[in-house]
């Protein structure tokens, strides 16, 4: 049996998804996808993920759970900060049902990732934003997160990614 976390919201749930939750999980990253306009771009599947997640256990998955109800999730995995000498958490994606937004639940997945890189003894929480998703970049920046202006991220991936793998 799966351990529900309580919160401070009642009726609100999180609990750390298993194996079986993989098409819950693609179902949120294909919306998510959608709500960012890159629907084109989901190529994981049902077996991706639980080869990933579950058997290789590459980043974790939290799920949100309103009156018993799937409606919120966030993906992360460890990473490392050479100045601070310590692990990190960075927080792939985090989604909340449009539906059910407004009431604090994505606060909360936040807050409970904080705490849980604290229990870890990490660092840091850190995660991207797209730079056009102002209601966003508002609610992250309300709850004490700062932008990372003077960072530029690179990408390497698909052909781009097997020409330099060739230069070896």
């Amino acid at each position: 049996m799966t351990e529900l976390i309580s919160t401070k919201l009642n009726n609100f749930t999180i609990r750390f998804a298993e194996e079986k939750d993989a098409a819950l999980i693609l179902e949120f990253i294909k919306r998510l996808a959608k709500y960012e306009k890159l629907e084109d771009e989901v190529v994981a599947t049902k077996d991706i993920l639980i080869k990933n997640l579950f058997q290789h256990k590459y980043a974790e998955v939290i799920i949100g759970e309103y009156d018993e109800s799937p409606v919120a999730f966030a993906l992360f995995f460890h990473n490392f900060s050479t100045f601070l000498g310590q692990p990190g958490l960075y927080l792939e994606d985090l989604f909340v049902k449009p539906e059910i937004r407004g009431k604090g639940i994505g606060k909360l997945m936040l807050a409970f990732l904080a705490k849980l890189a604290l229990e870890r003894n990490c660092g840091r929480l850190e995660w991207w934003c797209l730079d056009w998703n102002e209601p966003s970049i508002e609610f992250y920046k309300s709850m004490g997160a700062i932008p990372m202006d003077e960072w530029t991220t690179f990408r390497v991936d698909g052909q781009s990614l097997k020409s330099l793998s060739e230069k070896f």
